[in-house]
């Protein structure tokens, strides 16, 4: 299977980074290929209004590591699981998200990425201003 790694410098620490990434008040603001609402919480898990319909994301716990895995259900009931990481970097926080092929054509992975790409352009719009 093959996996791409899609990765963004920005120019602001890696603690606060993580903080605004992993809240789930700002998902919406930022990671548009999750969430193009509000996400609630329901029955302890997030829920969200994602481009492929209601999804349910689940992060690992909060960790002193910048590790921001998270699983989403997809509203087929498949999940699918995604590592995310924010590392220090010379110049503030390096975020790296896995994209991992499983099935996709070369157009839907290819598509996917580039929409990995848009989200993390956004935070580091967000976290840069």
């Amino acid at each position: 299977m093959e996996s791409r790694h899609i990765s963004r410098v920005i120019r602001a620490d890696a603690q606060r980074v993580y903080v605004f990434a992993r809240d789930p008040e700002n998902l919406v603001s930022w990671a548009a290929g999750l969430a193009q609402s509000d996400v609630e919480v329901r029955d302890g898990e997030l829920v969200a209004q994602s481009p492929m319909g209601e999804v349910t994301v689940r992060f690992v716990p909060r960790n002193d590591l910048g590790v921001l895995d998270h699983d989403v259900t997809l509203p087929t009931g498949e999940t699918v699981s995604n590592p995310l990481r924010v590392v220090a970097h010379p110049d503030g926080a390096e975020v790296v998200f896995t994209v991992r092929r499983l099935d996709a054509t070369d157009e839907a992975f290819d598509a996917d990425c580039a929409a990995v790409a848009d989200d993390l352009d956004r935070l580091r719009r967000i976290l840069e201003a």
